[in-house]
């Protein structure tokens, strides 16, 4: 997976003018390259600016759709965020917004705790859990931005899905990591680089 500067600006871009046209009550197509036409993961993440509070982050950890269609669905549902009150046009003004273009997660398989904790790299993995009817995820960026060890990480992952924090000590659990290359505003409508 690799995409280029351009392409991660021009999909910051674009999450922005969907999520504005869905505010007023449009419905606005990505106007996206035809390498958005693979399928592949996407999010699309709202900061606000300049504190960095977590406003809304939408997204398809799963290459179910063309990165097209998932980027116009992620960015159509930062409006309404369920964690939060639907999204104002005077917020999404104000936030900074990130685009995160993932790889297809792929299965940890492990037998001890510590062969677990040894697959996951801080800061590269991004991490699925799965237990019955549970799951949760998290992008790369999370465990970094809070400070967190990998015991930390699968332990806030577990209480994401609902679940007890040391439920990754049961050995039941389904884990799977993916990677991610996330383009991101410096400020709100500005300067866009790679994260």
């Amino acid at each position: 997976m690799n995409f280029s500067l351009e392409e991660g600006i021009l999909a910051v871009k674009e999450a922005r003018k969907v999520t504005e046209a869905q505010i007023n009550g449009d419905i606005l197509q990505p106007d996206v390259p035809a390498s958005f036409d693979e399928k592949g993961g996407m999010f699309v993440t709202l900061n606000e600016h300049p504190g960095g509070i977590l406003r809304a982050c939408i997204g398809f950890p799963l290459a179910v759709y063309p990165r097209r269609d998932a980027l116009r669905q992620s960015a159509r549902g930062v409006c309404v965020d369920p964690r939060f009150p639907p999204l104002k046009m005077s917020q999404a003004q104000r936030c900074v917004f990130t685009v995160s273009f993932l790889t297809s997660p792929e299965k940890i398989e492990y037998e001890t705790l510590e062969e677990l904790k040894s697959k996951i790299e801080i800061g590269k993995d991004g991490l699925i859990v799965k237990y019955r009817t549970c799951n949760a995820v998290y992008l790369p960026e999370v465990p970094v931005e809070e400070g967190w060890n990998v015991e930390q990480y699968l332990s806030s992952l577990c209480m994401k899905a609902g679940m007890q924090g040391d439920g990754w000590r049961s050995g039941a659990l389904e884990f799977s990591k993916f990677q991610s290359i996330a383009f991101k505003e410096t400020s709100p409508n500005g300067e866009i680089v790679r994260v």
